[in-house]
């Protein structure tokens, strides 16, 4: 695990310290409406190089934030206007075979605002999160209100926990993020 965060650090630390957090914008929204990208690891080294004041906390917090909630809303839209089309074909490519997207589809129309609320934590549902939504036909606004509050909290967590908690990180400091 550890290995793969290195390697993870090492691919995405040139494209923060390159583009700042510009960067950390695309690999959020990218991820955040399905791509493969590691915004995790691209957030946390973000946070690390803003400990060392290479870029700015409130850059960094403002573009993951944004690039969060704009990424669930594009993956919500697409669901709307096709989700269960891409779902159905492209699901199992993800092991979202039809047995699991019946029973997330079912837990989305019980618990959905719940749902969209932790998706931000759980690898796969943060990247499915807003398509899943869109294509149940989640009410917007209460969409929108669960996706922001989930952001907030993610964001809060994956941001500020490494900024203010970097001795934490102190063993990957020699390996990519200083």
């Amino acid at each position: 695990m550890l290995l793969f965060a290195e390697n993870s650090f090492a691919l995405v630390e040139p494209y923060i310290i390159a583009y700042g957090a510009a960067a950390l914008f695309v690999f959020v929204y990218f991820e955040s409406f399905g791509a493969p990208l590691p915004g995790e690891t691209a957030v946390i080294a973000g946070s690390l190089l803003a400990v060392h004041g290479d870029l700015s906390i409130v850059a960094v917090y403002l573009a993951v934030l944004f690039a969060g909630i704009l990424g669930d809303s594009t993956g919500y839209v697409i669901g709307r206007f096709g989700g269960q089309l891409l779902l159905r074909r492209f699901g199992p490519w993800v092991k979202l075979t039809p047995e699991r997207l019946e029973i997330l589809e079912r837990q989305f129309r019980e618990k959905g605002p719940y749902l969209v609320l932790i998706a931000r934590f759980v690898p796969l549902m943060r990247q499915l999160n807003g398509l899943i939504a869109g294509s149940m036909a989640m009410p917007l606004p209460i969409f929108l209100a669960a996706n922001a509050a989930g952001c907030v909290l993610w964001t809060s967590v994956w941001v500020l926990g490494p900024y203010f908690f970097s001795h934490l990180f102190a063993g990957w400091h020699g390996h990519g993020v200083h």
